[in-house]
């Protein structure tokens, strides 16, 4: 199939989607009585998210930083079309236990791409393999005041996922088996407590990662001001081949955004956004290799009449193979670029300063995004490259959207030269 041809498909695939969602939202109300239940007036529900997307990814230039002899070849153009499938049953409360059971399954209707599960090496990656799985089943218990305890395989967010995430850009996301606390202060106003243990991770690419993983999250709401955030992610894998991604990570944030839109407001219509975090890693449990390393995160920015503008630098640290400050249970696709070429940290670090606008529309129903990355080593000295990042999502109503995504990424002295676009249509209740 041609890319013209590929490209015609999934618009009109989204168009689809646009034109149901535009119908549908007459008859939501409908549809939201059909999923839900009740039992001696506790709701349940089910639940179903069905997600279209098509994704291209072109790299060029693959030896041009290569030390390889004979170099390697460069990759072919990846085309994906996937359609993803999320079916749950969620229970009423009864006598204060709830549970949930969810199937995930992507069906692959184009698959000239690398999914990590098809050995289809000779293109680019697209990490959506065609798998289906249990994607969530959990029990939990409200009975104890302000405490919710909950068991089983879940879906776990922290902050801004980028310790303890998703990873809910792909198709398939991850979850974890796990048990996690949560206590609400009616005492402290605003202290949310976090703490839990994970023993297996169900990956985005459908595979399973065994682990002995402590975590604590301490959140507490400074009025209006932010959040202010202290956080410990014990994190041991236990296979082999895993060994290295061990480690123990200790924190502070404080921030007061989260999404467009978030700010302190100094009038009505000016309002100002920050965040200030610092992060300590070192080897952990399994690790063989002995290492330390920091992670920077600092962000300041003004919004005014639906216009966010941001300025940022992260950094994380790295002094060679192995001895850098990682996240692998993040959701890294949200940093340092849509282009994903930064998901495991390079050897010497990475510093990104970039900067983000967002410009909202109709009453917030529609969202422009721009992001500009400069990418170096942490020392600044070794320029990476530079990635443009732009999306426009059109939010149909709460239950529908529609999504157009680009980024590009100029190779300097790192990786290579990767364009990739996305359209993507969802329905979800």
């Amino acid at each position: 199939m041609s890319k013209f041809s590929t490209l015609t498909l999934a618009i009109s695939i989204s168009l689809v989607f646009v034109s149901t969602a535009t119908y549908a939202v007459g008859v939501t109300q409908s549809v939201e009585d059909a999923l839900n239940f009740y039992h001696y007036g506790n709701k349940g529900a089910v639940k179903v998210d069905l997600n279209y997307r098509y994704e291209n990814v072109n790299q060029d230039d693959v030896t041009q930083n290569s030390t390889l002899s004979p170099p390697p070849r460069n990759p072919d153009t990846a085309n994906g079309n996937t359609v993803r499938l999320r079916f749950g049953l969620l229970s009423p409360v009864f006598y204060g236990f709830q549970g949930y059971a969810e199937y995930e399954g992507n069906l692959a209707i184009q698959e000239d791409y690398n999914s990590t599960r098809n050995f289809n090496t000779k293109h680019s990656t697209i990490a959506d393999p065609d798998k289906s799985e249990l994607n969530q089943f959990w029990l939990s218990y409200n009975g104890i005041p302000d405490t919710l305890v909950k068991g089983g395989r879940q879906r776990i967010k922290f902050d801004d996922d980028r310790y303890i995430g998703n990873v809910g850009w792909r198709q398939m996301e991850t979850t974890y088996d796990s048990v996690l606390l949560t206590h609400t202060s009616q005492q402290l106003f605003g202290l949310v407590i976090n703490a839990g243990y994970i023993g297996n991770v169900q990956t985005f690419t459908s595979t399973q990662e065994n682990i002995n993983a402590p975590i604590l999250n301490v959140n507490y709401k400074v009025g209006d001001f932010g959040n202010a955030i202290g956080y410990s992610y014990w994190l041991d894998y236990v296979e082999k081949e895993n060994y290295e991604k061990s480690s123990a990570t200790y924190g502070l944030r404080f921030t007061n955004w989260l999404k467009p839109g978030d700010s302190y407001k100094i009038t009505d219509k000016l309002g100002v956004m920050y965040t200030a975090e610092w992060a300590y890693q070192q080897d952990y449990g399994h690790g063989k290799t002995g290492y330390h390393a920091n992670r920077y995160n600092f962000m300041g920015g003004l919004t005014a009449f639906n216009v966010t503008l941001q300025g940022a630098v992260e950094q994380l640290d790295g002094y060679g193979l192995n001895k850098t400050f990682d996240t692998p249970l993040g959701t890294n696709h949200a940093f340092q670029g849509w282009a994903d070429l930064f998901l495991v940290t390079p050897a010497n670090g990475i510093r990104d300063v970039f900067g983000t606008a967002h410009v909202m529309l109709n009453r917030g129903n529609v969202i422009l995004t721009g992001v500009y990355h400069d990418f170096s080593d942490d020392t600044g000295k070794k320029h990476y490259g530079d990635e443009w990042d732009f999306q426009a999502l059109w939010k149909i109503d709460k239950h529908y959207s529609v999504l157009a995504k680009y980024a590009y990424y100029n190779a300097d002295k790192f990786n290579t030269d990767t364009q990739k676009i996305w359209v993507q249509g969802n329905i979800s209740f």
